[in-house]
C-alpha cells in the first residue's frame, strides 16, 4: 500500500459542481477527438476551458471540461463553477461532426448537475479505472524493468496517487491527511495510441480512503476519455438543470 506525505493545510469543506451533458448518441473511444473538435467548433466562442488553448499557448493544467463515453454514449463533464457555464453550447443543442468519411449528428440528451464532496474518509472506497494511461516516457522503462508483480503494483500505486494528487490540485483542493490506497485487480494492459503515438493503458481495481466522483478522468489524457473512473459503491446526490 502507498501514501502520499502529509499537507498541513486543511481541505476544502465545499462541495465541487459537476455538470454532465449526456447525449442520445453512441459514439467510440477512436471517435473522442473528433467529437472534441465538433463541440468546440459548434460554439461562436467556445470557453477556454472547452479546449484549453490560449493563443498559441497551451493551458496545462487539469483538465475541467472533459469528453468522453458514459454508457457507450457521447458525454462531457464540466467540473467546478467556470466549467459548467455551458450558455454558449446550449445555443446548439445537436452538434454536426465529420468522421471517417461521414457526416454525423449528434444530440443533448440530458444535463446533471452533480455537488461531490472530494476528500479523506474513515473507509476505504472501491473503485474502477478503465483505460488508465500510468506510464510516460520517464517510468515506462522502470516499470518494464520491474521484475517483481509487488513491486510493479506498488509503482502503479503511486503514480496513481500522484494523478489524484494532480486532480485535487487542478479543482483546488488540498489534503491535510495521507491518501491510503490499494489496487487489488490489473487487467485489460492493451496499446493504445494519440497523435501516433503508442501508449500502454490498464485498467484497475483499487481501494481507497477518499471520495471522488463519479466518472472523473484520472491521469493522462483524460480530457479524452482516457482514465475514466466508476465509483462501485455509493449513490450520488444530483439536480436536472432547472430544478430548484
Amino acid at each position: 500500500m502507498s501514501a502520499n506525505k502529509k499537507n498541513n493545510q486543511d481541505m476544502t469543506s465545499n462541495p465541487i459542481n459537476i455538470l454532465t451533458i449526456q447525449f442520445a448518441d453512441e459514439i467510440s473511444n477512436n471517435e473522442l477527438t473528433a467529437f472534441r473538435g465538433a463541440v468546440i467548433n459548434s460554439m461562436t466562442e467556445a470557453p477556454l476551458l472547452f479546449h484549453n488553448h490560449l493563443g498559441e499557448k497551451f493551458r496545462y493544467a487539469y483538465p475541467l471540461v472533459q469528453y468522453k463515453r458514459i454508457n457507450r454514449k457521447a458525454a462531457i463533464v464540466c467540473i467546478g463553477k467556470e466549467a459548467c457555464d455551458i450558455n454558449e453550447l446550449l445555443k446548439n443543442s445537436n452538434i454536426n461532426f465529420h468522421i471517417r468519411h461521414e457526416d454525423r449528428e449528434i444530440h443533448i440528451e440530458s444535463c446533471r448537475l452533480d455537488f461531490a464532496e472530494i476528500g479523506i474518509v474513515d473507509n476505504m472506497l472501491l473503485y474502477r479505472l478503465k483505460n488508465w494511461l500510468p506510464l510516460n516516457s520517464n517510468n515506462y522503462a522502470i516499470f518494464q524493468n520491474t521484475e517483481s508483480l509487488t513491486d510493479k503494483i506498488e509503482l502503479l500505486e503511486k503514480i496513481l496517487i500522484g494523478n489524484i494528487l494532480s486532480l485535487l490540485k487542478g479543482v483546488g483542493i488540498q489534503l491535510k491527511d495521507k491518501i491510503l490506497l490499494n489496487i487489488t485487480n490489473i487487467s485489460n494492459k492493451h496499446l493504445t495510441s494519440y497523435k501516433d503515438i503508442k501508449l500502454v493503458a490498464f485498467d484497475v481495481d483499487f481501494k481507497a480512503n477518499i471520495n471522488l466522483p463519479q466518472y472523473i478522468g484520472i491521469g493522462k489524457n483524460a480530457s479524452i476519455g482516457y482514465g475514466v473512473l466508476r465509483k462501485k459503491d455509493s449513490p450520488r446526490r444530483h439536480k436536472s438543470l432547472g430544478e430548484s
